[in-house]
């Protein structure tokens, strides 16, 4: 019997925090610590009013709540209650309005248009342009070879072609981030239907027609529906070939694209196609409105004006939208140990709700990968300095810390690729009956993945739209100015 092959080696970036703070949080510690400090020695009576204020900005950023701090808690409630004053949580269409934005999608799917393009066989393609920042997001559709079925040597084969396409993402400065989605949803049985009605000719034999609709009849009516997406977010103003127009920069995008196909094969993945424009907006018009699912398959003509909703509201812990009610969580903490290859399938298998996975992959440019690992191990280096100038002892997290810091930068500097990882999940209800019940299958399926999720409580729309194949990146929105 062989052994189990298992992987790791993520970790969280931390930079020279202290006391488990960032960066940031770790300057405005010791801020008020030395505002406190001068005051007192200028003044000993100056403490009096010094003192509370340090006292509050120390606890502000100190006290943390589910690992967020208090600071960004207060920050993000602000961020909200401006938000809903201002009427930006609420969306509703124009419906028999002749505006030429009636029909736009809500929040930051707002500013993007949906384009059609062929790539060099002639095949269509759909590609959501983000007119903000200027990127395009192509998407493709793959199947993917369940491990169970297959030899353990061919699943660590594909894992490790797998971690090979992640790193050659490195030397590609075009493209910003890839997305993998699984979208599950269980499937009434009109599929089975709608797929022996196209098949059937009209030229059939009568009892053989008769044979197939009894089939049909006979076929369990419950079963699972699984897609699974592939979307590369390219950048056409670090491109090689320099921006150039849009034509230009779709031209390139294609070629991109046809590489990384080529690539993802040895993956343990059948490409079955690139997405098109109508197959685009049929997944985004199904996950606003869940009970138009069956129709958005049948359809082949749909358009960016019929993907978004109706109406949407946001509120803190949950997001409506039409015909659904979803909740989104997003990666908290990645499984502390070293994981097989299967680990997320339980997250990612059907459950009896609609639910969408989404793994966000951001590679760094190989030059920034070498001083990114370089300034990780100095931080670790630097907060054991100080562990030991304190004289504190060493624990286990942080010699764990400090151990993979070095393990990244020697794999880095033999070729691999560094990638920042987030992960983020969506399920979605028909009924507000049905929500404890779904939150509660998602938030054990993740556990049994050994991953945390957390609710983006505030951030409900905003992760909606990142679990749909549209080049959704909430870290550049937040560094994005608007």
């Amino acid at each position: 019997m062989t052994d189990v092959r298992t992987y790791g080696g993520w970790r969280r970036r931390r930079g020279l925090g202290l006391l488990g703070l960032g960066t940031t949080g770790t300057f405005v510690a010791l801020a008020a610590l030395t505002t406190l400090v001068l005051a007192t020695s200028i003044n000993a009576r100056a403490a009096l009013y010094t003192g509370p204020p340090a006292a509050v900005a120390g606890a502000l950023v100190l006290i943390r709540v589910s690992g967020v701090p208090v600071a960004h808690l207060i920050m993000r409630r602000v961020r909200w209650s401006y938000g809903k004053a201002r009427g930006h949580t609420r969306y509703r269409a124009g419906v028999v309005v002749a505006h030429p934005r009636a029909f736009q999608l809500p929040g930051v799917l707002a500013g993007t248009r949906l384009l059609s393009a062929e790539d060099a066989f002639g095949r269509p393609y759909g590609i959501v342009w983000d007119r903000r920042s200027g990127l395009f997001t192509a998407t493709l559709k793959v199947s993917p070879t369940s491990t169970w079925l297959a030899e353990r040597s061919d699943a660590d084969t594909w894992v490790a072609n797998w971690g090979t396409w992640l790193a050659s993402l490195g030397h590609m400065p075009a493209v910003r981030w890839v997305t993998v989605t699984v979208d599950t949803a269980p499937e009434p049985g009109s599929a089975l239907a709608d797929t022996i009605d196209r098949a059937l000719s009209s030229d059939a034999p009568e009892a053989a027609s008769l044979l197939m609709r009894q089939l049909v009849g006979t076929a369990p009516r419950t079963a699972a529906r699984v897609d699974t997406y592939v979307s590369v977010t390219f950048d056409p103003a670090r491109s090689p070939a320099g921006q150039g127009d849009m034509s230009t920069a779709i031209g390139e995008l294609g070629r991109t694209m046809e590489a990384l196909a080529s690539a993802l094969g040895s993956c343990g993945v059948t490409i079955t196609g690139p997405a098109t424009a109508s197959e685009l907006a049929g997944i985004v018009r199904a996950a606003y409105d869940p009970a138009a699912r069956a129709d958005t398959t049948r359809a082949d003509d749909l358009t960016w004006a019929d993907a978004g909703p109706i109406g949407a509201e946001e509120h803190p812990d949950r997001y409506r939208h039409d015909s659904g009610i979803s909740v989104n969580w997003a990666w908290h903490e990645a499984p502390r140990q070293n994981v097989p290859a299967d680990v997320l399938s339980r997250l990612v298998a059907p459950g009896p709700f609609p639910k969408r996975v989404s793994l966000q992959y951001r590679p760094l440019p190989a030059a920034e990968a070498m001083r990114v690992l370089e300034d990780e191990v100095n931080a670790a280096a630097f907060r054991e300095h100080y562990r030991r100038r304190t004289g504190r002892d060493e624990t286990a997290r942080d010699a764990y810390d400090q151990a993979r810091a070095r393990q990244a930068a020697a794999e880095e500097a033999t070729g691999a690729g560094v990638t920042l990882v987030t992960l983020y999940v969506t399920t979605t209800v028909t009924h507000e009956d049905d929500l404890p019940r779904a939150v509660a299958v998602t938030e054990a399926a993740a556990e049994a993945s050994r991953i945390r999720l957390r609710r983006l409580w505030g951030s409900q729309a905003a992760a909606f739209a990142t679990t749909l194949p549209c080049g959704v990146c909430p870290a550049e929105h937040t560094r994005r100015s608007w």
